[in-house]
């Protein structure tokens, strides 16, 4: 994997997006949704998260709420 050099906003923004990820997952589904869409929703969610972790342009970040909900 190619090191890739980001400047702390733009790590900063990755990050930020990551626990968007986090904070939809953890809310559960909202009401109106069917379950296939919040299935869906779900499944994109989480795939984002590991494409996330899978970075290495972490630093200091608490990685930890990221791993919990991509599972």
């Amino acid at each position: 994997m190619t090191t890739e050099t980001l400047t702390p906003e733009q790590v900063a923004k990755h990050y930020s997006a990551a626990l968007d990820s986090v904070n939809l997952i953890n809310a559960g589904k909202p009401e109106g949704m069917t379950a296939e869409d919040w299935a869906d929703c779900l499944s994109r969610n989480k795939e984002h998260l590991v494409l996330m972790l899978a970075k290495d342009f972490w630093t200091t970040e608490n990685l930890a709420p990221l791993q919990v909900a991509s599972v």
